[in-house]
Protein backbone atom coordinates (compact mmCIF):
# COMPACT_ATOMS: atom_id res chain seq x y z
CA UNK A 1 0.00 0.00 0.00
CA UNK A 2 1.34 3.43 -0.94
CA UNK A 3 0.84 6.25 1.53
CA UNK A 4 0.63 9.92 0.56
CA UNK A 5 2.40 11.43 3.56
CA UNK A 6 4.79 8.76 4.88
CA UNK A 7 7.76 9.96 2.80
CA UNK A 8 7.23 13.56 3.91
CA UNK A 9 7.08 12.58 7.59
CA UNK A 10 10.21 10.46 7.17
CA UNK A 11 12.08 13.40 5.62
CA UNK A 12 10.98 15.74 8.43
CA UNK A 13 12.04 13.17 11.02
CA UNK A 14 15.54 12.81 9.55
CA UNK A 15 16.06 16.57 9.14
CA UNK A 16 15.04 17.21 12.75
CA UNK A 17 17.40 14.46 13.89
CA UNK A 18 20.47 15.74 12.02
CA UNK A 19 19.89 19.45 12.71
CA UNK A 20 19.33 18.84 16.43
CA UNK A 21 22.57 16.88 16.66
CA UNK A 22 24.50 19.72 15.05
CA UNK A 23 22.86 22.21 17.41
CA UNK A 24 23.78 20.06 20.42
CA UNK A 25 27.40 21.25 20.21
CA UNK A 26 26.40 24.40 22.14
CA UNK A 27 25.15 24.49 25.72
CA UNK A 28 22.41 27.11 26.13
CA UNK A 29 20.41 28.74 28.91
CA UNK A 30 16.65 29.15 28.80
CA UNK A 31 15.40 30.68 32.01
CA UNK A 32 16.35 28.29 34.83
CA UNK A 33 17.14 25.43 32.40
CA UNK A 34 20.59 24.48 31.12
CA UNK A 35 20.79 22.12 28.15
CA UNK A 36 22.48 21.44 24.84
CA UNK A 37 21.09 23.44 21.91
CA UNK A 38 19.79 20.36 20.14
CA UNK A 39 17.23 19.90 22.90
CA UNK A 40 15.23 22.80 21.44
CA UNK A 41 14.42 20.82 18.29
CA UNK A 42 15.00 17.17 19.21
CA UNK A 43 11.64 16.60 20.98
CA UNK A 44 10.01 16.89 17.55
CA UNK A 45 11.78 13.67 16.57
CA UNK A 46 9.85 11.85 19.30
CA UNK A 47 6.60 13.49 18.23
CA UNK A 48 7.20 12.32 14.66
CA UNK A 49 8.05 8.88 16.06
CA UNK A 50 4.77 8.81 17.98
CA UNK A 51 2.82 9.78 14.88
CA UNK A 52 4.57 7.15 12.75
CA UNK A 53 3.86 4.31 15.18
CA UNK A 54 0.33 5.42 16.01
CA UNK A 55 -0.77 5.69 12.38
CA UNK A 56 1.47 3.35 10.37
CA UNK A 57 2.59 0.84 13.00
CA UNK A 58 5.84 -0.33 14.55
CA UNK A 59 7.17 -2.08 11.44
CA UNK A 60 7.13 1.06 9.30
CA UNK A 61 8.37 3.15 12.21
CA UNK A 62 11.28 0.70 12.54
CA UNK A 63 12.31 1.39 8.95
CA UNK A 64 12.21 5.14 9.54
CA UNK A 65 14.27 4.82 12.74
CA UNK A 66 16.93 2.83 10.89
CA UNK A 67 16.85 5.34 8.04
CA UNK A 68 17.49 8.14 10.51
CA UNK A 69 20.25 6.15 12.20
CA UNK A 70 22.19 5.50 9.01
CA UNK A 71 21.80 9.06 7.71
CA UNK A 72 22.88 10.50 11.06
CA UNK A 73 25.88 8.16 11.01
CA UNK A 74 26.66 9.32 7.46
CA UNK A 75 26.49 12.99 8.51
CA UNK A 76 28.68 12.33 11.53
CA UNK A 77 31.25 10.42 9.47
CA UNK A 78 31.29 13.16 6.83
CA UNK A 79 31.89 15.90 9.41
CA UNK A 80 34.64 13.86 11.07
CA UNK A 81 36.35 13.12 7.73
CA UNK A 82 36.25 16.75 6.58
CA UNK A 83 37.56 17.87 9.96
CA UNK A 84 40.47 15.40 9.74
CA UNK A 85 41.60 16.53 6.26
CA UNK A 86 44.35 19.19 6.07
CA UNK A 87 43.43 22.82 5.36
CA UNK A 88 45.30 25.52 3.37
CA UNK A 89 47.11 27.98 5.64
CA UNK A 90 44.94 30.88 4.51
CA UNK A 91 41.84 28.94 5.68
CA UNK A 92 43.05 28.19 9.20
CA UNK A 93 40.37 30.30 10.90
CA UNK A 94 37.64 28.63 8.87
CA UNK A 95 39.00 25.21 9.74
CA UNK A 96 39.08 26.09 13.43
CA UNK A 97 35.46 27.27 13.36
CA UNK A 98 34.39 24.11 11.52
CA UNK A 99 36.21 21.95 14.06
CA UNK A 100 34.54 23.68 17.00
CA UNK A 101 31.02 23.39 15.54
CA UNK A 102 31.01 20.24 13.43
CA UNK A 103 34.15 18.34 14.40
CA UNK A 104 32.25 16.16 16.84
CA UNK A 105 34.49 14.20 19.17
CA UNK A 106 34.02 10.42 18.97
CA UNK A 107 32.29 10.17 22.36
CA UNK A 108 29.63 12.74 21.45
CA UNK A 109 29.01 11.09 18.09
CA UNK A 110 28.79 7.62 19.65
CA UNK A 111 26.58 8.84 22.48
CA UNK A 112 24.23 10.55 20.05
CA UNK A 113 23.86 7.49 17.83
CA UNK A 114 23.40 4.96 20.64
CA UNK A 115 21.01 7.19 22.62
CA UNK A 116 18.91 7.90 19.53
CA UNK A 117 18.69 4.23 18.57
CA UNK A 118 17.75 2.98 22.03
CA UNK A 119 15.39 5.83 22.86
CA UNK A 120 13.45 5.77 19.60
CA UNK A 121 12.93 2.01 19.58
CA UNK A 122 11.78 2.04 23.21
CA UNK A 123 9.43 4.93 22.44
CA UNK A 124 7.91 3.12 19.47
CA UNK A 125 7.62 -0.20 21.32
CA UNK A 126 5.92 1.32 24.37
CA UNK A 127 3.47 3.32 22.24
CA UNK A 128 2.51 0.29 20.15
CA UNK A 129 1.90 -1.83 23.25
CA UNK A 130 -0.09 0.91 24.98
CA UNK A 131 -2.28 1.31 21.90
CA UNK A 132 -3.34 -2.32 22.19
CA UNK A 133 -3.74 -2.07 25.97
CA UNK A 134 -5.98 1.02 25.69
CA UNK A 135 -7.76 -0.34 22.58
CA UNK A 136 -6.89 2.83 20.71
CA UNK A 137 -8.37 5.21 23.28
CA UNK A 138 -6.66 8.00 25.18
CA UNK A 139 -3.97 8.84 22.66
CA UNK A 140 -2.31 11.22 25.12
CA UNK A 141 -1.52 8.37 27.53
CA UNK A 142 0.66 6.61 24.97
CA UNK A 143 2.29 9.66 23.36
CA UNK A 144 3.25 11.12 26.75
CA UNK A 145 3.92 7.75 28.42
CA UNK A 146 6.18 6.46 25.65
CA UNK A 147 8.10 9.75 25.58
CA UNK A 148 8.65 9.72 29.36
CA UNK A 149 10.28 6.30 29.08
CA UNK A 150 12.09 6.80 25.76
CA UNK A 151 13.53 10.18 26.73
CA UNK A 152 14.70 8.80 30.06
CA UNK A 153 16.90 6.29 28.25
CA UNK A 154 17.86 8.70 25.45
CA UNK A 155 18.98 11.54 27.72
CA UNK A 156 20.76 9.27 30.21
CA UNK A 157 22.71 7.34 27.58
CA UNK A 158 23.74 10.44 25.63
CA UNK A 159 25.05 12.34 28.65
CA UNK A 160 26.83 9.34 30.16
CA UNK A 161 28.54 8.26 26.93
CA UNK A 162 29.37 11.77 25.72
CA UNK A 163 30.23 13.66 28.90
CA UNK A 164 30.76 11.38 31.90
CA UNK A 165 34.20 12.16 33.27
CA UNK A 166 34.40 15.31 31.11
CA UNK A 167 31.78 17.37 32.95
CA UNK A 168 31.56 17.27 36.71
CA UNK A 169 28.68 15.26 38.12
CA UNK A 170 26.73 18.31 39.29
CA UNK A 171 26.66 19.73 35.75
CA UNK A 172 25.64 16.34 34.37
CA UNK A 173 22.73 16.18 36.79
CA UNK A 174 21.70 19.75 36.00
CA UNK A 175 21.77 19.17 32.24
CA UNK A 176 19.95 15.83 32.59
CA UNK A 177 17.11 17.32 34.62
CA UNK A 178 16.81 20.34 32.32
CA UNK A 179 16.90 18.20 29.16
CA UNK A 180 14.37 15.72 30.47
CA UNK A 181 11.91 18.32 31.74
CA UNK A 182 12.12 20.35 28.54
CA UNK A 183 11.78 17.38 26.16
CA UNK A 184 8.84 15.87 28.00
CA UNK A 185 7.29 19.31 28.45
CA UNK A 186 7.37 19.90 24.69
CA UNK A 187 5.65 16.54 24.13
CA UNK A 188 2.87 17.48 26.55
CA UNK A 189 2.55 21.01 25.13
CA UNK A 190 2.28 19.67 21.57
CA UNK A 191 -0.36 17.06 22.46
CA UNK A 192 -3.25 18.99 20.80
CA UNK A 193 -1.21 19.32 17.60
CA UNK A 194 -0.31 15.63 17.75
CA UNK A 195 -4.02 14.78 18.01
CA UNK A 196 -4.77 16.97 14.97
CA UNK A 197 -1.98 15.47 12.82
CA UNK A 198 -2.80 11.88 13.81
CA UNK A 199 -6.49 12.44 13.04
CA UNK A 200 -5.67 14.01 9.68
CA UNK A 201 -3.36 11.16 8.68
CA UNK A 202 -5.74 8.41 9.77
CA UNK A 203 -8.53 9.95 7.69
CA UNK A 204 -6.45 10.67 4.60
CA UNK A 205 -4.22 7.58 4.63
CA UNK A 206 -7.00 5.17 5.54
CA UNK A 207 -4.69 3.62 8.14
CA UNK A 208 -4.88 3.10 11.90
CA UNK A 209 -2.49 0.24 12.56
CA UNK A 210 -2.59 -2.05 15.60
CA UNK A 211 0.57 -4.09 16.26
CA UNK A 212 -1.14 -7.22 17.57
CA UNK A 213 0.99 -9.70 15.59
CA UNK A 214 4.09 -7.58 15.08
CA UNK A 215 7.66 -8.82 15.48
CA UNK A 216 9.17 -6.16 17.75
CA UNK A 217 12.77 -7.22 17.15
CA UNK A 218 14.49 -3.97 16.03
CA UNK A 219 16.77 -6.00 13.73
CA UNK A 220 13.96 -7.86 11.97
CA UNK A 221 13.71 -7.34 8.22
CA UNK A 222 9.95 -7.97 8.13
Amino acid sequence: MRYRYLDFITACFVVVLIVSNIASTKVVLLGPLTFDGGTILFPLAYIFGDILTEVYGYKRSRRVIWTGFFLLALATLTFASVNALPTPKNQASTAQAFSVILGLVPRIALGSLVAYWVGEFINSFVLAKLKILTEGRWLWTRTVGSTLIGQLFDTSIFLLVAFYGVWDNSLLRTVFVSNYIFKCGVEILFTPLTYAVVGFLKRNEGEDHYDRDTNFNPFALR
